[in-house]
């Protein structure tokens, strides 16, 4: 039992009104169900007659066709027509960097962009940045990459070789760190493809290694996963240089059995250059 004195309740002043109604119009309550108010106790009362039905509202005109078309490259230029703008590696570079169209950028702290000399006879292409290439702005750094090293190194490649020929120029599909270095999905390797394009055109490269399915299913537009497609020789649509796939240095990290099949490839990328190079 509530003892003290009853207190009553003020009527609701022109302010509360408005306060609330301004909080419906900002829960999206904005338009009326009907052009007139409908009596609810009427319409239960038995023996009561139907409700006249609520006229028919007009409906909102239908939003213009840009609007209901837009994409999130209304508010960004496009891959294509950015990295088309690119002459050299460096706008290429900055471009990527720049570019607003991916949200992974947002949990990564670099862009990571290349390493290795541009004009190189190699363009090796893996999948994404990790946690040790994200942390320094260089792709194939941590575990994988010296595992890459080494396995280039055994036919005479190297990432800062002084001569040219023997020289490798490397990327990734992606520049930004998939989030828990997760697979990227379709929809980003995609949105990235006009860039990777780009940037073998402007590195000028005779072959093209990729190592793993991302980067393989990519640049190939295939489905067919890399067990499959490794070791054997395909071309490459848009710059029609050969490419080999090959496992990616970190699968081979988890699946040491699968190096031999690696090796293999090593020596036929090992063959088609000294056949390109006159060297037979």
């Amino acid at each position: 039992m509530i003892s003290g004195p009853l207190i009553r309740a003020r009527p609701p002043m022109r302010e509360d009104l408005a306060a609330a109604l301004a909080w419906q119009i900002e829960l999206g309550a904005d338009e009326a169900i009907a052009e007139a108010p409908q009596d609810r106790f009427e319409e239960s009362r038995p023996n009561s007659a139907p409700a006249k039905p609520p006229a028919p509202t007009a409906q909102k005109a239908a939003p213009p066709a840009a609007a209901r078309q837009a994409t999130p490259e209304a508010a960004f230029p496009s891959a294509a027509a950015l990295a088309g703008r690119a002459t050299t590696l460096e706008d290429l570079s900055r471009a990527l960097a720049e570019w607003q169209g991916s949200d992974l950028r947002k949990g990564a702290r670099n862009c990571v962009f290349a390493d290795g000399r541009p004009g190189a006879p190699v363009m090796v292409i893996g999948e994404a940045p990790g946690a040790d290439e994200d942390r320094l702005g260089k792709p194939f750094v941590g575990r994988a990459g010296q595992l890459l090293d080494r396995m280039l190194g055994a036919i005479g490649l190297s990432r800062d070789a002084e001569d040219l020929a023997k020289a490798v120029y490397i990327t990734n599909i992606l520049p930004w760190r998939p989030p828990g270095n997760r697979t990227p999905s379709e929809q980003e390797t995609a949105a990235f493809l006009p860039f990777v394009e780009r940037h073998i055109a402007l590195a000028g490269p005779k072959v093209l290694l990729t190592i793993g399915n991302t980067p393989t299913k990519t640049l190939l537009a295939t489905t067919q996963g890399i067990r499959r497609m490794r070791g054997n020789w395909q071309t490459h649509g848009a710059s029609g240089l050969p490419l080999l796939p090959s496992f990616h240095p970190a699968y081979l990290l988890r699946q040491p059995a699968e190096k031999a099949q690696a090796w293999r490839d090593l020596l036929a990328l090992q063959a088609r250059l000294e056949a390109l190079s006159g060297n037979t």
